[in-house]
């Protein structure tokens, strides 16, 4: 089973972001289950959802306490909540931002863990490039699967694209796969910077 947390603010789509993932995972063939933990959190506050996939049904509900991968939808959190709880050695962290871990004052965790499997994207920025708001939840999903290889751009996509309107979907459609190559891009320069 693969397991991930999705750690945001209010009003940045968590929730959502969750529930898309699930529906990828369902669109590539898997079992999926999404559910959030907050509660009367209002907007800005911070926000946990879950989701979890496996090739089997999932019986299990509770919280997911060692993820084997972290989206952080809002870097101001770094510092202010436990976020990297838990994490599982080689697992997969993907933080919206355009800066650094070095420049986010992760670089210990980034030392512990290898860096990898570690990166940052700007999700936000492309959000705004792309739909003229700064919700960053589906861009971080096309990241996600490059990231991982957990669940395929073409199932984000198609998620995306039955959770939104027409209008609202193409942009965060054209978002997402620039998070993408983005990602991978940046998986490949990690990767032939590793030795052997």
């Amino acid at each position: 089973m693969f397991q991930v947390r999705i750690h945001g603010r209010g009003g940045q789509g968590v929730v959502t972001a969750a529930e898309i993932l699930s529906v990828a995972a369902f669109g590539d063939g898997r079992f999926a289950q999404a559910f959030p933990s907050f509660g009367s959190e209002r907007t800005g506050a911070p926000v946990v959802a879950f989701c979890r996939i496996d090739v089997v049904r999932i019986r299990t509900r509770e919280p997911i306490v060692v993820p084997d991968a972290l989206i952080v939808q809002d870097a101001t959190l770094v510092h202010q909540v436990d976020l990297f709880s838990g994490l599982r050695p080689g697992g997969y962290l993907l933080i919206n931002s355009s800066r650094s871990f070095a420049d986010l004052g992760l670089s210990d965790l980034v030392t512990s863990h290898g860096d990898h499997r570690f990166l940052t994207v700007p999700a936000t920025e492309l959000a705004l490039a792309h739909t003229g708001r700064p919700v960053p939840n589906a861009v971080l999903l096309g990241g996600f699967a490059a990231l991982t290889g957990v669940v395929s751009l073409e199932a984000v996509v198609h998620a995306i694209t039955a959770r939104f309107s027409e209008r609202v979907a193409t942009g965060n459609v054209a978002a997402a796969r620039e998070a993408y190559r983005i990602v991978a891009g940046q998986k490949g320069v990690l990767a032939d910077a590793s030795p052997g």
